[in-house]
């Protein structure tokens, strides 16, 4: 594809995300509600689908069977069980459930942590959670602390960034993402941290950083959030607004991401490398792109601005991370409680007070990831 093309087909795609283009300007979009943001997304989760047709085709038959149908489900028997991504088989069932969300499905960067959450009662999966490392460089986050001189990377990297988080049908209908998200806090999450990262070097400066998972930091998918706002644990506050991003991100011309590389290594220009491939490599190199083909970066500002979360896991957060005290104090959340908490404040009144759960067949997750393939036998 030449440039005037990309360029065109740059255009296409904001008009689709909602900016109006005329031959004089470029204006940004107004504001969107929520299925109107599902809807950008679209393309690209379809794109990531299509692109793993023959996966699902051979491995949906196999793990189909781990979601359930809404019938399979008794709320006063679910029993959650926290289980690290390890295995193949695990891996494959994350794969598989991660495609049923509205954002694309990105595999993370830098250090990963990856959880299934299954209902022990019936085998059955409830959500996901998966963390990755921070982004040096956020904000909203920055501006709560003083770094020590010369130790912000060292700081910043005793956080994670929930990658994602979520409940599948039917455990979705029961408010099952409230369970995740007080999950991500739990003890047991630092603690496979603590098991996984001990005493590892990093790639990039061999040196062994602290395992020592002190916050976790979020931003919701489309706006305000309902899913961590209210987030309580006996009167605690689990997930602490911080407000809203600026509006930036790839996320509307994503699609064309391939294209844009595809066009400065025609000219040229390596959009290669080992580190640095990750969201701050990707912006760069749409940047590039998109000043090559006489567009300015600042079409990169969708408007969408995310509501940005804090997860504190210790008590003496601001001191540690300003380097005033040596040693975390850590939060006393256990796994257990937690799910018992979530049982009793959202599970089972929420079960009572909503219909349609119980009619979910999982034959639709089938037909959301192979409509346009031949069946195939839960």
């Amino acid at each position: 594809m030449n440039g005037a093309e990309l360029a065109e087909l740059v255009l296409r795609k904001l008009q689709e995300a909602g900016f109006v283009v005329t031959a004089d300007s470029i204006d940004y979009p107004s504001v969107l509600d929520k299925e109107g943001l599902r809807q950008i997304h679209e393309p690209a989760v379809q794109l990531e689908i299509a692109s793993r047709k023959e996966w699902l085709n051979r491995n949906l038959p196999k793990y189909l069977r781990f979601f359930a149908n809404g019938d399979e489900v008794i709320p006063e028997h679910i029993d959650p069980v926290l289980i690290e991504v390890t295995e193949t088989q695990h891996h494959n069932l994350f794969r598989m459930a991660r495609f049923l969300w509205s954002l694309p499905f990105s595999k993370g960067y830098g250090r990963r942590l990856r959880c299934l959450i299954m209902d022990r009662s019936n085998g059955k999966l409830i959500g996901l959670l998966a963390l990755q490392s921070p982004p040096l460089s956020f904000p909203a986050r920055d501006r709560l602390f003083c770094y020590p001189p010369g130790r912000k990377t060292e700081m910043v990297n005793q956080t994670m960034d929930i990658q994602t988080l979520g409940a599948v049908p039917p455990y979705d209908r029961l408010l099952g993402g409230k369970l995740i998200a007080l999950v991500a806090a739990s003890n047991e999450i630092r603690q496979m941290y603590w098991r996984k990262y001990s005493g590892r070097t990093t790639e990039m400066e061999r040196r062994i950083l602290p395992p020592h998972l002190v916050a976790l930091t979020t931003t919701s998918a489309f706006g305000r959030s309902s899913l961590y706002n209210r987030l309580r644990f006996n009167g605690s506050v689990i997930a602490e607004s911080l407000g809203y991003t600026e509006g930036y991100g790839t996320f509307h011309l994503m699609e064309l991401y391939p294209l844009f590389r595809a066009f400065l290594e025609q000219q040229g220009i390596s959009t290669y490398g080992g580190f640095g491939t990750g969201p701050r490599r990707k912006w760069q190199t749409m940047v590039r792109a998109l000043n090559r083909l006489g567009f300015s970066g600042d079409l990169l500002r969708h408007g969408v601005k995310r509501e940005v979360f804090l997860f504190r896991l210790v008590d003496n957060l601001e001191s540690y991370m300003e380097g005033l005290d040596t040693e975390p104090k850590y939060r006393h959340l256990p796994f257990s409680d937690l799910v018992t908490w979530w049982r009793e404040r959202w599970l089972l009144p929420r079960s009572k007070r909503v219909n349609g759960w119980k009619e979910w067949r999982r034959e639709e997750i089938r037909n959301l990831l192979l409509a346009d393939q031949e069946k195939v036998e839960p």
